[in-house]
């Protein structure tokens, strides 16, 4: 079947007045770039204001609202305080107009067509699998023990101590599905009497379609870890999709910070000792220091309202 007349088409996933409307934008955009044959269909919550509407609109997106899903009351921690909001993803299988979709979080852009991905053999669910390394995962028996899926020799599954390895999990934030009426209302379903986990709908979609996955080349959905936990499994010149969402410690970032400040002040001081100049070095590196940490806690503010996946690549912004 031709691409431009198989009736398909990108997703994705959009709730509140902040900056998620950006990400939105970026990737209406970066798809119409790349020559997309296909429509990118926003599926938005109630609290998205009209005047976000009307910019997607303007940019060529399906707007269609849904209705909010929530999970089963639970005192379950989530990895991300927002994760709890992406339950409404599960209502995209409601979209039965279309014999297949491609869904796309806010937070990723498309720097290569990807149109042939919807002629993927029906009746399987495709994602590329995640990374376990960052600390967001550190709830998992995976973290704790180093083993990641992306390169499972460099730490070996504990078989003995736990039992068969986990099965493949993947990353939510691109897959392709078939809409059905009939799974849209398994989801919801199976929802009620499922506790909710860290990863929310992630954890949710990974244990529904575990039968039917199969995992699909890193390059459709490179995510930003990939290149500092597993830089040897990532071809850069091959990648087509981009996945903005590192769940990057800040703390970590900022003790790094300071700990090479700390060394350079050193070495400033062996070499310029007795000379007023080290106290203007000093008072100047604890002026960047004190910067520095409300920088971070702004950050770790942002990403507890969950502003940062909304980012993009300047140039994307101003196309």
């Amino acid at each position: 079947m031709e691409a431009a007349k198989r009736k398909a088409a990108y997703v994705t996933f959009l709730a509140g007045d902040g900056d998620y409307v950006k990400g939105v934008v970026g990737l209406a955009k970066g798809l119409r770039k790349v020559g997309t044959a296909y429509p990118l269909v926003v599926a938005v919550l109630p609290d998205v204001p009209d005047s976000h509407r009307r910019l997607l609109l303007a940019q060529g997106c399906i707007v269609r609202e849904i209705e909010p899903v929530h999970p089963p009351d639970s005192s379950t921690q989530f990895a991300m305080a927002y994760y709890v909001i992406n339950y409404s993803k599960l209502r995209i299988w409601e979209f039965t107009e279309y014999e297949k979709i491609l869904y796309l979080d806010s937070d990723i852009q498309v720097y290569e067509n990807i149109d042939h991905l919807f002629e993927l053999p029906d009746g399987a669910f495709y994602a590329v699998m995640d990374c376990f390394c960052e600390k967001t995962w550190s709830h998992t028996p995976q973290y704790r023990i180093g083993y990641c899926q992306q390169s499972p020799d460099r730490v070996p599954w504990p078989r003995d101590e736990l039992g068969p390895p986990p099965p493949p999990y993947f990353n939510a934030g691109m897959f392709v599905s078939q809409p059905s009426a009939a799974t849209a209302k398994a989801l919801l379903a199976v929802l009620k009497v499922t506790p909710p986990t860290p990863f929310a709908e992630q954890d949710f979609l990974n244990m529904y379609f575990k039968d039917i996955y199969k995992p699909i080349p890193l390059l459709y959905n490179l995510v930003m870890a990939m290149l500092w936990r597993h830089p040897d499994k990532v071809e850069l010149s091959k990648v087509k999709v981009v996945h903005y969402c590192a769940a990057v410690c800040t703390y970590s970032i900022l003790v790094l910070c300071i700990f090479i400040s700390s060394i350079v002040l050193i070495c400033l001081m062996k070499q310029y000792s007795g000379q007023s100049l080290i106290i203007y070095l000093y008072c100047f590196i604890c002026f960047g220091h004190t910067y520095m940490i409300y920088l971070t806690m702004d950050v770790c503010r942002d990403q507890n309202r969950g502003g940062t996946r909304a980012r993009k690549r300047t140039w994307i912004e101003k196309m």
